[in-house]
């Protein structure tokens, strides 16, 4: 299981992720409310962001491409619908500093869009697992989370390691974390524990696996009871992603106990990752 974090947003998400679940979430707000009433439940977004890269953290410069298609009665107009997704929905959560003139925007391109849902794709459950965490960003152990209880570490573990690389990273001991946990049935406590900072810290990998081995209890069990996983709350995390909501436990940074020396040593200069070559020298054996 992986979890991953970047300061080029407040949530320490993907930009590009974090606002096609705001177009989401934008839409079925205002079709809730009545003020898009043709909208219907079935919507698709996909945000393209132009980045550069200072030392392995992601700076995003400016938005390339929007997509957002949703469902619709057969009554509105695609002009009509095009023109209120633009000016209700996209120019109210692409902040306007990083569009311009150059920006692309595909508004239903397909045209009509009526029959969605079930009724327009079967075999929908546990599919979206990109979608569910970083859009493609980091890494992904390829378990699904819906459907899932707590017990199972593709859910819970997943959610365990997001905390631990958010956490770090609105620690400010690396800019961009991705953190690995693997386990096997009926050992508690995890297999291999890894931690990848992208070359955007000034600690050392395994001095980042110290601060979290001292700051974290990966056993299933205390995960459950730590991120209080058994109450009901999964049905929101169905809609718009299981991560960059603050309302979730996992996405409360842990204030971290840090030694001094790693403490003082995090506050300098960010170190390039350590190539390790293989294949060459003397045979041994």
């Amino acid at each position: 299981m992986f979890g991953y974090a970047t300061d080029e947003t407040v949530e320490a998400m993907p930009m590009t992720l974090l606002l096609a679940h705001k177009l989401n979430a934008r839409l079925h707000k205002l079709r809730r409310d009545g003020t898009l009433p043709w909208v219907r439940p079935d919507s698709k977004s996909q945000v393209t962001i132009e980045y550069t890269f200072d030392g392995g953290a992601c700076l995003p410069r400016r938005v390339h491409t929007v997509v957002l298609s949703t469902q619709h009665n057969p009554e509105i107009t695609m002009e009509t619908l095009r023109r209120e997704l633009m000016e209700k929905v996209v120019k109210f959560v692409i902040p306007a500093d990083i569009m311009d003139e150059n920006t692309i925007f595909h508004l239903n391109p397909c045209g009509s869009f009526i029959t969605g849902g079930p009724m327009g794709d079967a075999g929908l459950t546990g599919r979206k697992i990109i979608v569910d965490t970083y859009g493609g960003w980091g890494a992904h152990g390829g378990g699904a989370f819906s459907g899932k209880d707590p017990t199972k570490v593709d859910r819970s573990a997943a959610y365990a390691a997001r905390w631990v690389a958010k956490s770090l990273v609105k620690a400010k001991v690396c800019r961009r974390c991705l953190v690995q946990v693997s386990y096997a049935i009926g050992v508690a406590k995890p297999l291999s524990v890894m931690v990848f900072s992208f070359g955007t810290s000034a600690l050392e990998e395994h001095e980042l696996l110290q601060i979290v081995n001292d700051n974290f209890d990966l056993r299933p069990g205390k995960i459950i009871k730590e991120l209080n996983l058994k109450r009901p709350m999964y049905q929101v995390t169905a809609e718009n992603g299981h991560f960059g909501h603050e309302e979730f436990p996992w996405e409360q940074p842990k204030p971290l106990r840090i030694s001094p020396e790693l403490l003082k040593k995090s506050k300098g200069r960010p170190r390039l990752p350590r190539i390790r070559r293989y294949g060459r020298g003397k045979r041994r054996g």
